[in-house]
């Protein structure tokens, strides 16, 4: 989910960047017979690309905070654990840098073309909420990993759902867990979001929800 969403903002930044550098630096547009300080609309321009970002920004924290809040409510799982300290520092890692990136992106739009205050205002709310969300996991066990009746659930940065149906193998390959489905379909989390003193306890469960006439366990993940 999360590099989806930072796909879409990758994207939105190179348009945004380019027309602000068009009308922070008044070049000339020829095939418009204008400048970039008279193109016409860029006020109607930016308010666009500032909703845009506000819009995946903010889709994205919602459900960020919406999967860390459903993992709180343990009792509604079968299996549910606190995050492997390994994973918990990825995290932090990735957070911090989005924050960084974001911020900076922001600050450079602003300094470039002051019309573009808005698109920059967006990337300075995300960047507050990596910044948020970086802090409240690192005082509360907010990122964590749990099993239900019908699928892994795991929550850090990105809420990913690895559903059992048409799930047909579960192996381990380089500290990556893969479940690989039905017609090619295969989703993966990383192994070290599970605490060794977990681990055990962790594949039991699983196993106790699936067929194990049909699904198959590799050597690694046997020996969880």
């Amino acid at each position: 989910m999360s590099k989806f969403f930072n796909i879409l903002l990758i994207l939105l930044s190179f348009p945004t960047m380019v027309i602000a550098i068009v009308v922070g630096y008044d070049l000339p547009i020829e095939f418009l017979r204008t400048s970039g300080s008279q193109i016409p609309y860029k006020f109607e321009v930016f308010l666009v690309l500032g909703i845009l970002y506000l819009m995946i920004i903010v889709r994205r924290s919602v459900k960020r905070w919406a999967g860390v809040h459903m993992m709180s409510q343990v009792k509604r799982f079968k299996w549910n654990e606190p995050m492997g300290e390994g994973r918990k520092k990825q995290v932090f890692l990735y957070q911090s840098l989005e924050a960084v990136i974001m911020a900076m992106g922001g600050l450079s739009l602003y300094t470039l073309c002051g019309d573009a205050w808005l698109p920059a205002l967006a990337l300075g709310i995300g960047a507050f909420d990596n910044l948020v969300f970086l802090f409240a996991g690192k005082q509360k066990d907010m990122y964590r990993i749990g099993l239900t009746a019908n699928a892994v659930v795991v929550a850090d940065r990105e809420v990913r759902v690895l559903y059992f149906s048409g799930l047909r193998k579960v192996s381990i390959q380089q500290q990556t867990v893969f479940f690989d489905y039905i017609k090619d379909f295969q989703m993966t989390f990383p192994l070290s979001c599970i605490k060794d003193k977990d681990k055990t306890s962790f594949k039991d469960v699983l196993e106790a929800q699936l067929d194990r006439d049909r699904v198959y366990f590799s050597e690694g993940v046997k020996n969880l």
